[in-house]
């Protein structure tokens, strides 16, 4: 539920009496400059140097405030409160995350894993009314973030994702595994998996058709993507005793036949993202093709204002009546 605030006047057609106070100021500095007061002469009279006499032009502006918050009373100011009571059928998505060393390939903007992370990162923004997990695995899997909808702590964990947490490997199979296993026991109707990778299925005890059928008995859609250029890519071929990486340029190797069978198999599909702009637009077909069920419900009321108006115009005119009456009291009215 939201809340949206505006102002709006129930009677803006008397707002139209506005530009009459520019006459009635007009009409005030006339009466100053033709006084009905006849002197014989002014040559007694110097210039107003009293604290009074300074003060004295306050009181047509009193007037003039007055008059002015008259007519917004009278015009009616309201705050319209709207409320919307917002009702989804939502979906369940795992993204199953490949972060073997082989995503440090540098044919992407970075590197495969840091694009991948900033194109979820915008699919999460995407899904507001969905439930979110995140899911890794190299030569096994664990989960970085179980369902949730708390998407700025799943950016978050987004954003911590590294390479070499995981024993080295593509086990595919534990990936989708791992994932499905978060959906289990998922009670909506629409539950679905992304599973990204730039490799070949090459560790782990659970076979990728394995954990296909586990998929399709729980009516899981997965869809699956291949990161990667096509021919060769600077790829980390071994690692440093310090940690670091060395880089060589090497074939990429996808599997894009099992790929293609575990989204056939679910009622997915398979998609290859050679770019970050070729994996950003495969997220957003991804987005358009699984949308949640949204209904509204809109109830507008509104709150008066013109009072707060009609006791700001009460106590200028207390205000000048007294001014007038007292220190500011002139024979000339």
């Amino acid at each position: 539920m939201s809340g949206l605030t505006s102002i709006i006047f129930a009677q803006a057609w008397v707002l139209l009496l506005l530009p009459l106070l520019s006459l009635f100021w007009y009409w005030r500095k006339r009466r100053a400059y033709y006084p009905d007061l006849e002197l014989s002469s002014t040559a007694g009279l110097g210039p107003a140097k009293s604290w009074r006499s300074r003060l004295r032009p306050i009181l047509p502006r009193l007037q003039l405030f007055v008059l002015g918050s008259l007519i917004l009373a009278l015009a009616r100011p309201q705050k319209v409160l709207v409320k919307e009571n917002i009702k989804a059928d939502g979906i369940d998505i795992v993204v199953a995350l490949d972060v073997s060393s082989s995503m440090l390939a540098r044919d992407f903007k970075e590197d495969r894993l840091d694009a991948s992370k900033r194109v979820v990162q915008r699919f999460v923004d995407q899904r507001p009314y969905d439930r979110l997990g995140l899911v890794l695995f190299a030569g096994r899997s664990y989960t970085q973030c179980p369902l949730t909808t708390d998407h700025g702590m799943l950016k978050q964990l987004i954003s911590r994702v590294e390479c070499g947490l995981i024993e080295e490997g593509t086990a595919i199979g534990m990936g989708l595994a791992n994932a499905v296993r978060r959906l289990q026991k998922s009670q909506v109707k629409s539950k679905v998996i992304i599973l990204l990778t730039d490799g070949v299925n090459n560790s782990g005890k659970i076979p990728p058709l394995v954990a296909v059928e586990a998929a399709k008995k729980l009516g899981i859609k997965v869809y699956t993507i291949g990161v990667g250029t096509r021919g060769r890519a600077l790829a980390p071929i071994y690692r440093k005793a310090n940690g670091s990486f060395v880089f060589s340029p090497t074939e990429v190797e996808i599997d894009e036949k099992l790929l293609q069978q575990i989204a056939e198999s679910t009622s997915g599909l398979y998609f290859r993202a050679t770019d970050e702009k070729s994996l950003e637009k495969i997220y957003a077909q991804i987005d358009k093709l699984e949308r949640s069920k949204i209904e509204k419900e809109t109830f507008i009321r509104h709150r008066e204002l013109y009072q707060y108006f009609l006791f700001f115009a009460v106590i200028l005119l207390f205000l000048h009546l007294i001014l007038q009456q007292t220190v500011l009291r002139s024979i000339v009215q």
